[in-house]
């Protein structure tokens, strides 16, 4: 994977004033004979380049007159470089984006609405994600999901059950407080402490990170309290704390990857960097409180609005998404998940090994829950509420004096 999809919020702190000054140009239509079309993406940077050249070769042969312009950029380059383009009016035909920058790009008018001539032949939620009024503006191009990795070791020489699917969070916390040895150096669970795990763990317990008409924020109710004090409070007993190391990069996988961590909520993505471990691992989908609820993150494909070939544009963008060929690929090199809801389509990925419980990832489908987007200060309302939590669990605050200022920050924001 070429890059951790669990950190990503890259573009939300694009401007009004970029994307509108972009959607001025008229967009055009021309004939699908004998046109290029350009395609600037991130998904491919770091090994996956050659991949997308054979999903390209793919599509040029099946579409003759169609040609493909590729430009790959490092994801930490692409977020300022398509700013750039956009005020400059240089933005490729077709670009990626994130499920937490749709909003503001539909917002705006970049993105053109697309006549998806086999809508049925993706997940409808991954679908719907990227669908305004109805209508779609971006199709999605892959996806993760976030599981609990567990140690069976652990478990088996703890005489605990392995988690399933109808596990609670009193389940979970039943096990890890079983599996704790901090003499040992053994920790029964970790889940960050951050806006990613927040809003899905409000979700768990019924409740939402945004009022529904997304102008002010919701979480600051008992539902909202108990779901932060369920995060914030495995610090110091069944995870580390802040000063133990919890929260550092790459923390938690080493805690894993060393065979000292019972349970550990983080993505798919790291099924490749478990794979060798010394002892015996698998996943299922995360407990829930009254609610099963899973966080999925995406890439997407937009149209431009300004491009001048849409329908040519709106083709390689469907290919890209939804052919067997890119199905085919992603699926033998390992490069994120294909967004098709033909699970026969899906058999090879279920038949390898490690984790064995692949049928899990497609089960942690069934209750998504999307981060919450705003169009201006995405990034923003996501470090307000990491700080705040951070300040809870460092003990120099309380639950409830973090979410209350938190949501007094995060409103003054909104409100503008």
């Amino acid at each position: 994977m070429n890059r951790t999809l669990h950190a990503a919020a890259g573009l939300a702190g694009i401007t009004a004033l970029l994307l509108a000054g972009c959607a001025t140009q008229p967009a055009g239509e021309t004939s699908t004979e004998d046109v290029t079309i350009t395609y600037s993406n991130f998904i491919s940077n770091g090994g996956n380049e050659e991949n997308l050249a054979a999903i390209v070769e793919a599509f040029e042969a099946e579409n003759p007159g169609i040609t493909v312009e590729v430009t790959t950029l490092p994801y930490a380059d692409y977020g300022t470089a398509l700013q750039t383009d956009l005020a400059a009016g240089t933005v490729a035909d077709v670009f990626d984006i994130e499920y937490a920058n749709y909003a503001a790009y539909q917002a705006n008018g970049v993105l053109a609405p697309l006549e998806v001539s086999t809508p049925d032949a993706y997940r409808p939620s991954l679908l719907e994600a990227y669908s305004t009024d109805g209508a779609s503006y971006a199709l999605p191009s892959s996806f993760s999901t976030v599981v609990m990795f567990y140690n069976a070791d652990l478990f088996d020489a703890a005489g605990l059950e392995y988690p399933s699917a109808g596990w609670t969070w009193d389940d979970e916390r039943a096990a890890a407080e079983a599996l704790t040895d901090e003499a040992a150096g053994v920790w029964g669970d970790h889940q960050p402490v951050s806006f990613y795990e927040y809003y899905k763990v409000l979700a768990q317990n019924g409740e939402q990170f945004l009022a529904d008409d997304g102008t002010s924020v919701a979480f600051n109710t008992p539902g909202g309290i108990e779901a932060a004090e369920w995060l914030v409070g495995k610090s110091g007993t069944v995870m580390p704390t802040i000063e133990q190391g919890q929260g550092t990069p790459d923390f938690d996988t080493n805690l894993f990857l060393e065979g000292k961590l019972g349970m550990l909520h983080t993505g798919i993505w790291m099924f490749g960097a478990f794979a060798d471990v010394p002892f015996a691992w698998d996943i299922a989908v995360e407990p829930g409180n009254t609610d099963q609820a899973s966080a999925v993150f995406s890439n997407a494909v937009g149209v431009s609005a300004a491009s001048e070939n849409v329908e040519a544009a709106t083709k390689w963008a469907e290919f890209l998404t939804s052919s067997q060929t890119m199905v085919d690929i992603r699926l033998d090199a390992g490069w994120e998940l294909p967004p098709v809801a033909d699970e026969q389509a899906l058999a090879t990925y279920l038949e390898k090994d490690k984790p064995a419980n692949r049928q899990a990832v497609f089960d942690s489908l069934d209750g998504v829950a999307l981060p919450p987007v705003v169009a201006v200060g995405q990034t923003e309302m996501q470090d307000i509420i990491g700080e705040e939590l951070v300040e809870a669990q460092a003990g120099r605050k309380t639950v409830e004096e973090a979410l209350a200022s938190a949501e007094e920050r995060i409103n003054a924001l909104l409100a503008g």
